[in-house]
């Protein structure tokens, strides 16, 4: 396996090159985070101390053997967790609502050498995961579900386009105050841990578990679909 390396410089200089982005805003959490650039935010997605505090690899290793699986990471954004799922075999659909972004992913893609078999790049719409019935082994959402309106109705096709045993992975920030500089929304923004329980149960899904200790600022959620 090839290591991932940070080649965000050469990245955003292609990027560049592309239209000048614009973005409807659809909720506050929008809002808040395209008052930067899509460069910028590049940027701080894949900065290396992210690391220190997302612990990608303990957090992917949740997920058990991914070899041969497919796994559509909706909201993949710059492919912080795309190209790690990728460097553990899985086949990984990089999902997200923005132009821009899947051109960023499509660069660092043909830098790295992945092929459309590791990666594959999907533009899906705001309100729908655009899942095909049964084709997704895992869905991971990190750090966007807060994005998400509709919740119940869009986990619901999220649950549809899982295999029967089937997971979910949900990453976000916890609804907490802390006492140091945190990435992330401001905290009026996140959306705590027992609302989505909630909100994956409205949609259908049953088995859950919740992981408050892996992460400092944030809980993860795995819920699985039936048999």
């Amino acid at each position: 396996m090839k290591p991932i390396f940070l080649t965000i410089t050469a990245c955003i200089l292609m990027l560049s090159a592309f239209s000048q982005h614009q973005h409807k805003d659809h909720n506050q959490a929008n809002e808040h985070m395209h008052q930067r650039s899509v460069e910028e935010l590049a940027q701080t997605f894949e900065d290396p101390s992210r690391d220190d505090w997302q612990k990608p690899e303990e957090v992917i290793a949740l997920l058990g053997d991914i070899v041969g699986k497919t796994v559509v990471d909706i909201g993949a954004g710059s492919g912080y967790f795309t190209f790690r799922l990728a460097e553990k075999g899985a086949r990984v659909v990089a999902a997200d609502v923005d132009d821009d972004f899947q051109n960023f992913i499509a660069v660092k893609k043909k830098e790295l050498n992945f092929s459309d078999d590791q990666i594959t790049l999907k533009k899906v719409p705001y309100d729908s995961p655009d899942l095909s019935v049964e084709t997704a082994d895992a869905v991971i959402i990190v750090n966007t579900y807060h994005h998400i309106e509709g919740r119940v109705s869009y986990f619901a096709e999220v649950l549809e386009g899982l295999v029967p045993d089937g997971v979910l992975m949900i990453v976000d920030f916890k609804k907490e105050e802390f006492d140091e500089a945190v990435p992330g929304p401001p905290v009026k923004m996140r959306i705590s841990k027992d609302q989505v329980l909630d909100e994956l149960e409205q949609s259908g899904f049953e088995s859950f578990e919740v992981n408050t200790e892996l992460l400092d600022y944030q809980y993860i959620i795995i819920a699985q679909k039936g048999e």
